[in-house]
Protein backbone atom coordinates (compact mmCIF):
# COMPACT_ATOMS: atom_id res chain seq x y z
CA UNK A 1 0.00 0.00 0.00
CA UNK A 2 1.29 3.43 -0.92
CA UNK A 3 2.18 5.64 1.97
CA UNK A 4 0.03 8.77 2.72
CA UNK A 5 1.58 12.16 1.85
CA UNK A 6 3.15 13.94 4.76
CA UNK A 7 1.21 16.73 6.51
CA UNK A 8 3.52 19.56 5.29
CA UNK A 9 2.88 18.56 1.67
CA UNK A 10 -0.89 18.54 2.20
CA UNK A 11 -0.67 21.97 3.82
CA UNK A 12 1.27 23.37 0.89
CA UNK A 13 -1.31 22.06 -1.58
CA UNK A 14 -4.13 23.60 0.43
CA UNK A 15 -2.37 26.99 0.65
CA UNK A 16 -1.67 27.01 -3.09
CA UNK A 17 -5.31 26.13 -3.82
CA UNK A 18 -6.53 28.96 -1.60
CA UNK A 19 -4.13 31.42 -3.25
CA UNK A 20 -5.40 30.36 -6.67
CA UNK A 21 -9.00 30.93 -5.60
CA UNK A 22 -8.16 34.36 -4.16
CA UNK A 23 -6.36 35.38 -7.36
CA UNK A 24 -9.28 34.16 -9.44
CA UNK A 25 -11.76 36.21 -7.38
CA UNK A 26 -9.55 39.32 -7.61
CA UNK A 27 -9.18 38.88 -11.37
CA UNK A 28 -12.95 38.58 -11.86
CA UNK A 29 -13.52 41.59 -9.63
CA UNK A 30 -10.97 43.58 -11.61
CA UNK A 31 -12.65 42.65 -14.91
CA UNK A 32 -16.05 43.61 -13.48
CA UNK A 33 -14.62 46.84 -12.10
CA UNK A 34 -13.05 47.68 -15.45
CA UNK A 35 -16.34 47.03 -17.20
CA UNK A 36 -18.15 49.20 -14.68
CA UNK A 37 -15.62 52.02 -15.09
CA UNK A 38 -15.94 51.78 -18.86
CA UNK A 39 -19.70 51.87 -18.55
CA UNK A 40 -19.57 54.85 -16.20
CA UNK A 41 -17.11 56.65 -18.47
CA UNK A 42 -19.41 56.07 -21.45
CA UNK A 43 -22.40 57.31 -19.45
CA UNK A 44 -20.49 60.38 -18.28
CA UNK A 45 -19.04 60.99 -21.72
CA UNK A 46 -22.30 61.09 -23.60
CA UNK A 47 -25.17 61.55 -21.18
CA UNK A 48 -24.12 63.63 -18.20
CA UNK A 49 -25.80 67.01 -18.12
CA UNK A 50 -24.83 68.32 -14.69
CA UNK A 51 -21.12 69.12 -14.34
CA UNK A 52 -19.57 67.82 -11.15
CA UNK A 53 -16.48 66.19 -9.74
CA UNK A 54 -16.51 63.62 -6.95
CA UNK A 55 -14.18 64.58 -4.08
CA UNK A 56 -14.13 62.92 -0.67
CA UNK A 57 -17.66 61.67 -1.17
CA UNK A 58 -18.98 65.16 -1.95
CA UNK A 59 -20.22 66.26 -5.35
CA UNK A 60 -18.67 69.51 -6.48
CA UNK A 61 -20.59 71.97 -8.65
CA UNK A 62 -17.91 73.29 -10.99
CA UNK A 63 -19.70 76.61 -11.45
CA UNK A 64 -20.08 77.66 -7.82
CA UNK A 65 -16.89 79.08 -6.34
CA UNK A 66 -14.64 82.12 -6.41
CA UNK A 67 -11.61 83.58 -8.16
CA UNK A 68 -8.26 83.16 -6.42
CA UNK A 69 -4.93 84.67 -7.36
CA UNK A 70 -2.47 82.13 -8.79
CA UNK A 71 0.98 83.17 -9.96
CA UNK A 72 1.36 79.99 -12.03
CA UNK A 73 -1.06 81.55 -14.52
CA UNK A 74 -1.40 82.40 -17.39
CA UNK A 75 -1.07 79.06 -19.14
CA UNK A 76 0.58 80.68 -22.19
CA UNK A 77 1.99 84.03 -23.32
CA UNK A 78 0.31 86.16 -25.96
CA UNK A 79 3.61 86.42 -27.85
CA UNK A 80 3.89 82.63 -28.21
CA UNK A 81 0.39 81.97 -29.59
CA UNK A 82 0.04 82.16 -33.39
CA UNK A 83 -3.67 82.89 -33.58
CA UNK A 84 -4.83 85.67 -31.21
CA UNK A 85 -6.85 88.29 -33.10
CA UNK A 86 -6.00 91.94 -32.53
CA UNK A 87 -9.30 92.61 -30.75
CA UNK A 88 -8.41 90.08 -28.01
CA UNK A 89 -4.66 90.77 -27.80
CA UNK A 90 -4.71 93.27 -24.94
CA UNK A 91 -1.05 93.08 -23.95
CA UNK A 92 0.15 93.61 -27.50
CA UNK A 93 -2.02 96.71 -27.76
CA UNK A 94 -0.79 98.39 -24.63
CA UNK A 95 -2.78 97.24 -21.65
CA UNK A 96 -0.56 98.41 -18.77
CA UNK A 97 -1.63 95.82 -16.14
CA UNK A 98 -1.44 92.03 -16.35
CA UNK A 99 -2.81 90.73 -13.03
CA UNK A 100 -6.11 89.89 -14.72
CA UNK A 101 -4.23 86.93 -16.25
CA UNK A 102 -3.32 85.51 -12.84
CA UNK A 103 -6.63 84.39 -11.44
CA UNK A 104 -7.80 80.79 -11.21
CA UNK A 105 -11.39 79.63 -10.81
CA UNK A 106 -11.76 77.65 -7.57
CA UNK A 107 -14.98 75.63 -7.19
CA UNK A 108 -16.18 75.57 -3.60
CA UNK A 109 -15.60 71.87 -2.85
CA UNK A 110 -12.92 70.78 -5.31
CA UNK A 111 -10.09 71.77 -7.62
CA UNK A 112 -10.37 71.87 -11.39
CA UNK A 113 -7.95 69.54 -13.17
CA UNK A 114 -5.13 71.60 -14.65
CA UNK A 115 -5.32 71.80 -18.42
CA UNK A 116 -2.88 69.49 -20.22
CA UNK A 117 -2.52 70.23 -23.93
CA UNK A 118 -0.71 66.99 -24.75
CA UNK A 119 -3.36 64.94 -22.94
CA UNK A 120 -6.06 66.79 -24.87
CA UNK A 121 -4.42 65.95 -28.20
CA UNK A 122 -3.80 62.31 -27.29
CA UNK A 123 -7.38 61.79 -26.17
CA UNK A 124 -8.76 63.58 -29.23
CA UNK A 125 -6.31 62.05 -31.74
CA UNK A 126 -7.90 61.91 -35.19
CA UNK A 127 -10.94 63.93 -34.11
CA UNK A 128 -12.55 67.30 -34.82
CA UNK A 129 -13.75 69.89 -32.30
CA UNK A 130 -15.93 72.64 -33.74
CA UNK A 131 -17.07 75.88 -32.09
CA UNK A 132 -20.18 77.35 -33.71
CA UNK A 133 -21.55 80.80 -33.00
CA UNK A 134 -20.49 84.43 -32.72
CA UNK A 135 -17.28 86.21 -31.74
CA UNK A 136 -17.54 84.91 -28.15
CA UNK A 137 -17.24 81.43 -29.63
CA UNK A 138 -14.24 82.64 -31.62
CA UNK A 139 -12.79 84.04 -28.38
CA UNK A 140 -12.99 80.54 -26.88
CA UNK A 141 -11.75 78.83 -30.06
CA UNK A 142 -8.59 80.93 -30.12
CA UNK A 143 -8.07 80.41 -26.39
CA UNK A 144 -8.20 76.61 -26.74
CA UNK A 145 -5.71 76.66 -29.60
CA UNK A 146 -3.33 78.83 -27.56
CA UNK A 147 -3.62 76.51 -24.55
CA UNK A 148 -2.87 73.41 -26.61
CA UNK A 149 -0.14 75.04 -28.68
CA UNK A 150 1.77 76.05 -25.53
CA UNK A 151 2.33 72.33 -24.85
CA UNK A 152 3.34 71.31 -28.39
CA UNK A 153 4.85 74.43 -29.92
CA UNK A 154 7.34 72.35 -31.96
CA UNK A 155 4.61 70.27 -33.59
CA UNK A 156 3.45 70.70 -37.16
CA UNK A 157 0.36 72.91 -37.37
CA UNK A 158 -1.78 74.45 -40.09
CA UNK A 159 -4.15 77.43 -39.97
CA UNK A 160 -6.81 77.84 -42.65
CA UNK A 161 -8.74 81.11 -42.27
CA UNK A 162 -12.07 81.29 -44.05
CA UNK A 163 -15.60 82.60 -43.88
CA UNK A 164 -17.65 81.18 -42.28
CA UNK A 165 -15.25 78.29 -41.44
CA UNK A 166 -11.73 78.54 -40.03
CA UNK A 167 -9.61 75.52 -39.06
CA UNK A 168 -6.48 75.01 -36.97
CA UNK A 169 -4.90 71.59 -37.47
CA UNK A 170 -2.44 69.91 -35.10
CA UNK A 171 -1.04 67.76 -37.88
CA UNK A 172 1.10 65.41 -35.77
CA UNK A 173 -2.00 64.30 -33.87
CA UNK A 174 -4.66 64.55 -36.57
CA UNK A 175 -6.69 66.92 -34.38
CA UNK A 176 -8.66 69.80 -35.91
CA UNK A 177 -10.07 72.70 -33.89
CA UNK A 178 -12.61 74.55 -36.01
CA UNK A 179 -14.70 77.71 -35.75
CA UNK A 180 -17.86 78.16 -37.80
CA UNK A 181 -19.30 81.66 -37.69
CA UNK A 182 -23.09 81.58 -37.27
CA UNK A 183 -24.14 84.29 -34.77
CA UNK A 184 -27.80 83.26 -34.90
CA UNK A 185 -27.19 79.52 -35.51
CA UNK A 186 -30.20 79.59 -37.87
CA UNK A 187 -29.74 80.70 -41.48
CA UNK A 188 -29.53 84.28 -42.69
CA UNK A 189 -29.73 84.94 -46.45
CA UNK A 190 -29.46 87.94 -48.73
CA UNK A 191 -32.63 88.42 -50.84
CA UNK A 192 -32.78 91.42 -53.19
CA UNK A 193 -30.10 93.10 -51.13
CA UNK A 194 -31.89 92.54 -47.80
CA UNK A 195 -30.68 90.31 -44.98
CA UNK A 196 -33.38 87.80 -44.07
CA UNK A 197 -33.07 86.01 -40.72
CA UNK A 198 -34.89 82.69 -41.11
CA UNK A 199 -36.09 81.45 -37.74
CA UNK A 200 -37.34 78.13 -39.14
CA UNK A 201 -34.35 77.24 -41.33
CA UNK A 202 -30.89 76.00 -40.35
CA UNK A 203 -29.69 73.47 -42.93
CA UNK A 204 -27.50 75.92 -44.87
CA UNK A 205 -25.36 76.33 -41.76
CA UNK A 206 -25.92 72.96 -40.16
CA UNK A 207 -24.78 70.88 -43.12
CA UNK A 208 -21.26 72.01 -42.17
CA UNK A 209 -21.60 70.69 -38.61
CA UNK A 210 -22.04 67.03 -39.49
CA UNK A 211 -19.32 64.45 -38.92
CA UNK A 212 -17.71 66.41 -36.06
CA UNK A 213 -16.74 64.67 -32.81
CA UNK A 214 -17.35 67.60 -30.44
CA UNK A 215 -19.72 70.51 -31.15
CA UNK A 216 -19.79 73.59 -28.93
CA UNK A 217 -22.47 76.17 -29.73
CA UNK A 218 -23.10 79.70 -28.53
CA UNK A 219 -25.61 82.38 -29.43
CA UNK A 220 -27.56 85.19 -27.77
CA UNK A 221 -25.77 88.52 -28.12
CA UNK A 222 -26.62 89.27 -31.73
CA UNK A 223 -30.33 88.78 -31.12
CA UNK A 224 -30.48 91.89 -28.93
CA UNK A 225 -28.52 94.24 -31.22
CA UNK A 226 -30.34 97.30 -32.55
CA UNK A 227 -29.60 100.13 -34.97
CA UNK A 228 -26.39 99.84 -36.94
CA UNK A 229 -25.35 96.73 -34.99
CA UNK A 230 -28.47 94.79 -35.98
CA UNK A 231 -27.49 91.95 -38.27
CA UNK A 232 -30.73 91.55 -40.24
CA UNK A 233 -33.30 93.63 -42.16
CA UNK A 234 -36.26 91.25 -41.93
CA UNK A 235 -37.19 88.19 -39.89
CA UNK A 236 -38.89 85.29 -41.67
CA UNK A 237 -41.06 82.89 -39.70
CA UNK A 238 -43.71 80.53 -40.97
CA UNK A 239 -43.78 82.13 -44.41
CA UNK A 240 -44.33 85.64 -43.00
CA UNK A 241 -41.85 88.52 -42.86
CA UNK A 242 -41.40 90.93 -39.97
CA UNK A 243 -39.40 94.14 -39.77
CA UNK A 244 -39.24 93.65 -36.01
CA UNK A 245 -40.44 91.33 -33.28
CA UNK A 246 -39.83 90.63 -29.60
CA UNK A 247 -36.14 89.75 -29.44
CA UNK A 248 -36.44 87.03 -26.79
CA UNK A 249 -39.32 85.45 -28.71
CA UNK A 250 -37.20 85.46 -31.86
CA UNK A 251 -34.26 83.97 -29.95
CA UNK A 252 -36.54 81.26 -28.55
CA UNK A 253 -37.75 80.37 -32.03
CA UNK A 254 -34.22 80.24 -33.41
CA UNK A 255 -32.97 78.14 -30.49
CA UNK A 256 -35.91 75.75 -30.89
CA UNK A 257 -35.02 75.26 -34.56
CA UNK A 258 -31.43 74.54 -33.53
CA UNK A 259 -32.52 72.09 -30.82
CA UNK A 260 -34.76 70.18 -33.25
CA UNK A 261 -31.84 69.90 -35.67
CA UNK A 262 -29.55 68.51 -32.96
CA UNK A 263 -32.17 66.01 -31.83
CA UNK A 264 -32.78 64.83 -35.40
CA UNK A 265 -29.23 64.85 -36.76
CA UNK A 266 -26.64 64.31 -34.03
CA UNK A 267 -25.79 60.85 -32.77
CA UNK A 268 -24.71 61.64 -29.21
CA UNK A 269 -23.04 58.24 -28.82
CA UNK A 270 -20.50 59.56 -31.34
CA UNK A 271 -20.66 63.35 -30.97
CA UNK A 272 -20.51 65.39 -27.77
CA UNK A 273 -22.71 68.51 -27.82
CA UNK A 274 -22.10 71.59 -25.66
CA UNK A 275 -23.86 74.91 -25.37
CA UNK A 276 -21.95 77.82 -23.91
CA UNK A 277 -24.05 79.92 -21.55
CA UNK A 278 -24.44 83.64 -22.24
CA UNK A 279 -21.21 85.57 -21.75
CA UNK A 280 -21.92 88.68 -19.62
CA UNK A 281 -20.97 92.27 -20.41
CA UNK A 282 -19.77 95.04 -18.08
CA UNK A 283 -21.10 98.34 -19.36
CA UNK A 284 -22.99 99.28 -16.20
CA UNK A 285 -20.63 100.19 -13.32
CA UNK A 286 -23.53 100.34 -10.86
CA UNK A 287 -23.34 96.53 -10.84
CA UNK A 288 -20.12 96.50 -8.79
CA UNK A 289 -18.69 98.52 -5.92
CA UNK A 290 -16.11 101.33 -6.29
CA UNK A 291 -16.15 101.65 -10.10
CA UNK A 292 -13.30 103.62 -11.63
CA UNK A 293 -15.02 104.64 -14.90
CA UNK A 294 -18.33 104.50 -16.74
CA UNK A 295 -17.76 100.91 -17.85
CA UNK A 296 -15.07 98.18 -17.56
CA UNK A 297 -12.24 100.58 -18.47
CA UNK A 298 -9.60 100.72 -15.75
CA UNK A 299 -10.93 97.73 -13.79
CA UNK A 300 -8.04 95.52 -12.63
CA UNK A 301 -9.63 93.17 -10.04
CA UNK A 302 -12.50 90.66 -10.15
CA UNK A 303 -15.63 91.25 -8.12
CA UNK A 304 -14.94 89.75 -4.71
CA UNK A 305 -16.93 86.79 -3.43
CA UNK A 306 -19.15 84.62 -5.61
CA UNK A 307 -22.34 86.71 -6.03
CA UNK A 308 -22.70 89.28 -8.81
CA UNK A 309 -25.14 92.12 -8.21
CA UNK A 310 -25.93 92.71 -11.88
CA UNK A 311 -28.88 91.36 -13.83
CA UNK A 312 -28.79 87.76 -15.01
CA UNK A 313 -29.03 87.73 -18.84
CA UNK A 314 -32.58 87.30 -20.07
CA UNK A 315 -31.32 85.06 -22.86
CA UNK A 316 -30.38 82.42 -20.30
CA UNK A 317 -34.04 81.80 -19.51
CA UNK A 318 -34.50 80.87 -23.17
CA UNK A 319 -31.34 78.71 -23.27
CA UNK A 320 -32.27 76.73 -20.17
CA UNK A 321 -35.88 76.20 -21.29
CA UNK A 322 -34.85 74.96 -24.74
CA UNK A 323 -32.13 72.63 -23.41
CA UNK A 324 -34.60 71.10 -20.93
CA UNK A 325 -36.92 70.07 -23.76
CA UNK A 326 -34.25 68.40 -25.90
CA UNK A 327 -34.26 64.63 -26.22
CA UNK A 328 -30.53 64.51 -26.95
CA UNK A 329 -28.37 65.50 -23.98
CA UNK A 330 -26.60 68.83 -24.46
CA UNK A 331 -24.08 69.89 -21.84
CA UNK A 332 -24.51 73.47 -20.62
CA UNK A 333 -21.12 75.10 -20.08
CA UNK A 334 -22.57 77.40 -17.43
CA UNK A 335 -19.99 80.21 -17.48
CA UNK A 336 -22.36 83.17 -16.99
CA UNK A 337 -22.03 83.88 -13.26
CA UNK A 338 -18.33 83.11 -12.89
CA UNK A 339 -17.64 85.36 -15.89
CA UNK A 340 -19.83 88.13 -14.49
CA UNK A 341 -17.35 88.43 -11.61
CA UNK A 342 -14.55 89.25 -14.08
CA UNK A 343 -15.17 92.94 -14.79
CA UNK A 344 -11.37 93.25 -15.08
CA UNK A 345 -10.85 90.84 -17.97
CA UNK A 346 -12.21 92.72 -21.02
CA UNK A 347 -10.12 94.34 -23.78
CA UNK A 348 -11.56 97.75 -22.95
CA UNK A 349 -9.55 100.15 -25.18
CA UNK A 350 -6.60 97.77 -25.60
CA UNK A 351 -7.71 96.37 -28.90
CA UNK A 352 -6.09 96.58 -32.31
CA UNK A 353 -9.46 97.58 -33.75
CA UNK A 354 -9.42 101.01 -32.08
CA UNK A 355 -7.80 104.18 -33.39
CA UNK A 356 -6.14 106.88 -31.25
CA UNK A 357 -9.28 109.02 -30.97
CA UNK A 358 -11.35 106.05 -29.86
CA UNK A 359 -8.76 105.10 -27.24
CA UNK A 360 -8.92 108.62 -25.89
CA UNK A 361 -12.64 108.21 -25.27
CA UNK A 362 -13.13 104.96 -23.32
CA UNK A 363 -16.59 105.98 -22.12
CA UNK A 364 -17.85 105.39 -25.66
CA UNK A 365 -15.38 102.96 -27.21
CA UNK A 366 -14.31 100.45 -24.55
CA UNK A 367 -15.05 96.83 -25.46
CA UNK A 368 -16.64 95.31 -22.37
CA UNK A 369 -18.13 92.32 -24.22
CA UNK A 370 -15.16 90.29 -25.44
CA UNK A 371 -12.25 89.04 -23.33
CA UNK A 372 -8.48 89.41 -23.37
CA UNK A 373 -6.26 86.47 -24.27
CA UNK A 374 -4.66 85.07 -22.20
CA UNK A 375 -7.57 85.52 -19.84
CA UNK A 376 -11.05 84.43 -18.89
CA UNK A 377 -11.81 82.16 -21.91
CA UNK A 378 -8.91 79.98 -20.76
CA UNK A 379 -11.06 79.10 -17.74
CA UNK A 380 -13.99 78.34 -20.02
CA UNK A 381 -11.73 75.84 -21.78
CA UNK A 382 -10.48 74.39 -18.52
CA UNK A 383 -14.14 73.69 -17.66
CA UNK A 384 -14.68 72.36 -21.20
CA UNK A 385 -11.66 70.06 -20.75
CA UNK A 386 -13.03 68.86 -17.39
CA UNK A 387 -16.46 68.14 -18.86
CA UNK A 388 -14.94 66.22 -21.76
CA UNK A 389 -12.57 63.97 -19.85
CA UNK A 390 -13.43 63.80 -16.14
Amino acid sequence: MASSPSFPLVGIVLVLSLLYLVLLVLLEANVASSALLASLHHHHQFHKRKPSLQTNGTKCDLYTGSWVRDTSYPLYQYSSCPIIDAEFNCQMYGRPDSDYQRFRWKPTNCELPRFDGVAFLLRMRGKKVMFVGDSLGRNQWESLICMIYASVSQSQTQLIRGEPLSTFNFLDYGVSILFYRAPYLVDIDIVQGKRILKLDEIDENANMWKGVDVLSFNSGHWWTHVGGLQGWDYIQQGGAYFSNMDRLAAFDSGMTTWAKWVDANVDTTKTRVFFQAISPTHYDPSEWSSPVSKNCYGETEPVSGWIYAGAYPDQMRVVRAVLREMSNPTYLLDITTLSALRKDAHPSIYSGDLGPQQRANPDRSADCSHWCLPGLPDTWNQLFYTALFF
